[in-house]
């Protein structure tokens, strides 16, 4: 059965297998000092219009989200997160292990705006009794496909700015968010407006690797040994930057990004023509369309996707993502079976 349930199920694109063997045979210093490190690190910078930027390359979302969080707050302080943020729905309550806990807002389309932090400020404002809300979790895009406007992030860096609030971007889907028919970012405006965030590769095109940009250095002082006692700094660390090295030397990140998204794009055009609707507007290579459960049933037999919400008796929404590596047939397929089935 073909699989529209993650974007990660394949292995890397040829490009970085074929950077990686090339190189497999050059001695290179380990521990994030090579030369591919050194290099991957001075496109990013480009990209971002941030010489001053400090970066790190880390091999996975929640481990970024962990060491990311739990090394700038203090004991006594939270983060605050929509209640859909990976930080809170999937990953374990790592966040909480740390001791800090992260602070849930109710949203419909996944996303914070100035008024949730207004509420989350006035609810833990009884000092010293609660802990102190210090961060401001989101992703771009969310766990549910939205993404954010440049107004929307400038509105949220605004607030943040004006009330002593770290602002964290969880880039693991940022590619696709950045290539959205309707986005206004850039890589430069949102190193602008955030404290800290980071490039998720593993989701976009790479074995594995996220690459965690400080847009404020003084933040990441003294970073590199929480890496090293987190057990985040690989010896081999040119494993993870010659494939950013690859993926952004030209733009490839972006094109592959942008082709997860045109197949899902496709899909929902043909859901929408049959008349279904969606949890979310579909933006990004993750959609919800809200489908009858007979229709489900019939798909489940041909492609593996997961069951997200029940409507009620009759409907469910389901979550579909297509990735850098869908097959065009495969899609073409997914819609011949749904009009078939529906």
């Amino acid at each position: 059965m073909y699989n529209f349930k993650n974007d990660y199920s394949e292995g890397a694109h040829p490009n970085i297998l074929h950077k990686l063997i090339e190189t497999n045979l050059v001695q290179q210093l380990g521990y994030g000092e090579d030369e591919y490190a050194v290099q991957a690190k001075d496109i990013l910078k480009q990209k971002l219009n941030r010489p001053e930027a400090q970066i790190y390359f880390l091999s996975g979302g929640t481990q970024t989200n962990l060491i990311a969080i739990s090394s700038l707050l203090r004991v006594h302080e939270a983060v605050i997160s929509a209640q859909t943020g990976h930080i809170s729905a999937n990953e374990t309550g790592a966040i909480e292990a740390t001791g800090h806990k992260v602070i849930t807002m109710e949203t419909k389309d996944g996303k914070l705006s100035p008024a949730d932090l207004q509420k989350a400020l006035q609810d833990y404002s009884l000092k010293p009794h609660v802990v102190k809300p210090r961060m401001v979790y989101i992703s771009n895009a969310t766990e549910i496909g939205s993404i954010y406007t440049k107004a929307e992030l400038e509105q949220l860096s605004a607030y943040c700015s004006t009330h002593d609030l770290l602002l964290f971007l969880d880039g693991a889907r940022l590619g696709h968010a950045l290539m959205a028919e309707n986005n206004d970012l850039t890589l430069s405006d949102i190193a602008r407006l955030t404290d800290l965030f980071y490039i998720g590769a593993t989701k976009n095109g790479a074995l594995l690797g996220e690459a965690l940009v400080f847009n404020k250095p003084a933040l990441a002082n003294d970073f590199d040994y929480v890496l090293k006692q987190k057990g985040a700094m690989l010896a081999k660390g040119r494993v993870l930057a010659i494939q950013f090295l690859e993926l952004f030397k030209d733009d490839l990140y972006f094109s592959l990004a942008k082709h997860a998204n045109s197949m899902a794009m496709k899909i929902a055009g043909a859901i929408k023509e049959k008349g279904y609707t969606f949890l979310t507007e579909p933006k990004t290579n993750q959609i919800f369309p809200i489908l009858p459960k007979t229709l489900i049933a019939g798909l489940s037999e041909r492609y593996l996707f997961y069951v997200w919400k029940e409507m009620d008796e009759n409907q469910s929404a389901i979550r579909l993502i297509t990735s850098w590596a869908t097959d065009e047939h495969k899609v073409n397929e997914f819609i011949h079976d749904l009009i078939q089935f529906g």
